[in-house]
């Protein structure tokens, strides 16, 4: 996702509603983290969620991007937002960190994209370090068109905004796998399994951990 594209979903993950889910999220990845602790987020986008991180404590944040715009509006985003963090152009699927790089890695709405997923996992597991975790967040194959009508209820969106985020979700959802699925593909990887819920009306929360 770039230029035009991307600026128009960062402006629409912006809203007041979802600003404040990540800064409730932000909150329930921060529990138990060390201050001085390494975390990454594959994929930010726009970075809402890695600054409302930045924001709870002494973190070293990073986030990695393929698209190259994102790491722009992240980047000025941060700077907006006195924090620090660290954003850089990259691929999940070869990660430019060493291993042992980090406590927490995280991953919102894009793992469905990934197009070798094991390997991805693979990718998540070799830079955290023994004893670390990894959250994934995306969206759930089998949920309903209701479901996604109510999501954008909640989003705070209006006009054609909410039209094309309803598009785009049911476009999405084609890619999107099952719970189950993701349990497969978890055991296929280097975790050996994860711990996989249900998250609000259309989203998965996938936890992995990596042995101390």
């Amino acid at each position: 996702m770039e230029g035009r594209t991307a600026r128009w979903y960062a402006r629409n993950r912006g809203s007041a509603p979802q600003l404040a889910e990540y800064r409730r999220q932000a909150a329930r990845l921060a529990e138990g983290l060390p201050a001085g602790a390494a975390v990454l987020e594959v994929a930010p986008g726009p970075g809402y969620l890695a600054i409302e991180l930045a924001r709870l404590g002494a973190y070293r944040i990073t986030g990695l991007d393929v698209s190259r715009t994102f790491v722009e509006l992240a980047g000025e985003a941060a700077r907006r937002a006195g924090v620090e963090a660290t954003f850089r152009q990259g691929d999940v699927h070869e990660l430019p960190f060493p291993a042992d790089s980090f406590d927490l890695v995280v991953c919102q709405a894009a793992f469905k994209n990934f197009v070798r997923p094991v390997r991805a996992l693979d990718e998540l597991h070799r830079v955290l370090r023994p004893g670390g975790r990894a959250v994934i967040h995306d969206l759930r194959a089998d949920i309903a068109p209701a479901d996604i009508e109510r999501e954008v209820a909640r989003m705070g969106l209006g006009g054609l905004d909410a039209f094309w985020t309803r598009s785009a979700l049911r476009m999405l959802r084609r890619r999107a796998i099952t719970g189950d699925a993701f349990a497969r593909l978890a055991a296929q990887s280097a975790f050996g399994g994860a711990e996989v819920d249900r998250d609000g009306l259309i989203g998965l929360e996938v936890r992995l951990h990596k042995a101390a």
